[in-house]
């Protein structure tokens, strides 16, 4: 069961705990296309959230008209059915019987009469572990945005693909990468795979060690001939927690791989050598 403590972008002020039991229909999906979607701002004014979400949403947006809130704002609108949420929220998930806090990124739709807990949930990515700074993701957001639009375009025009795991639909796409250059950055690697060497002894594709501007400069200019990471764990914090492996692509942001570890001794916090077998096979 997953829980999310749904937090206004600076992740201090907890409004609401829930466990989403249900999945969005093919009808919000719809009336999502009718509403002005809101974007709910970091309180701290100087966040690098902040500063690239404007940016990208300005450059990239294009379902809804939109416009930036703050947390106070996002508290009187959330039950107006005439606007949708881009906010940041808190997951847990109590399968996995941690206290693992995880930041995701949220598409949520305003419903009257509704705790924030529940209000419908459109798409939910995950950004990092609780503890880890924006700094770690920021510079991804375009690409991220990028594919919630075009995961909801997806959803209104094949609603039978809404399910409880519709991410592994993009699973698929791992059978393309052999045209593509796969961009890692040293933080993505778990020990067993930190280098070149160790890469190309399993994975027979192009792939590079880059930094995380030239993986927001490939972002920046759609680069259609490369796939980056996006990696999700406790970045050496002592907490036992998922670790979320997925590429994505730099020109159309489409998901090629979408997995997660639980991490522990063995199975270390980033990219695995078994996920480089699957992406190879």
């Amino acid at each position: 069961m997953k829980r999310i403590l749904t937090i206004a972008c600076c992740l201090i002020a907890v409004s609401g705990v829930f466990a989403k039991e249900h999945l969005p229909t093919k009808e919000e999906y719809k009336a999502f296309l009718n509403t002005k979607t809101l974007v709910v701002m970091d309180a701290n004014p100087m966040s690098d959230f902040n500063f690239k979400i404007k940016e990208v949403m300005e450059t990239v947006w294009t379902l809804t008209d939109y416009e930036f809130i703050s947390n106070d704002e996002f508290e009187d609108k959330r039950n107006d059915p005439a606007y949708s949420f881009l906010i940041s929220t808190v997951a847990t998930f109590d399968a996995d019987k941690t206290k693992a806090r995880y930041n995701f990124l949220s598409l949520l739709l305003g419903e009257t009469d509704t705790e924030v807990r529940d209000l419908p949930d459109l798409c939910s990515l995950p950004l990092s572990y609780l503890r880890v700074e924006d700094v770690s993701y920021a510079y991804k957001l375009e690409a991220f945005v990028r594919f919630i639009q075009d995961h909801v375009n997806l959803m209104n025009e094949q609603p039978q693909l809404i399910k409880p795991n519709a991410f592994k639909y993009y699973n698929d796409n791992v059978k393309s990468l052999s045209g593509k250059t796969l961009y890692l950055t040293k933080e993505d690697l778990a020990p067993e795979v930190n280098t070149l060497s160790k890469i190309k002894s399993i994975y027979p594709y192009n792939v590079k060690i880059v930094t995380r501007s030239e993986v927001e400069d490939a972002i920046e200019r759609r680069d259609d001939s490369v796939v980056f990471m996006h990696k999700v764990g406790p970045e050496g914090t002592k907490y036992k927690a998922r670790c979320y492996k997925i590429l994505i692509g730099a020109d159309s942001s489409t998901f090629y791989y979408f997995d997660y570890h639980m991490v522990n001794k063995k199975n270390r916090d980033g990219l695995l050598e078994k996920d480089l077998k699957k992406m190879a096979s």
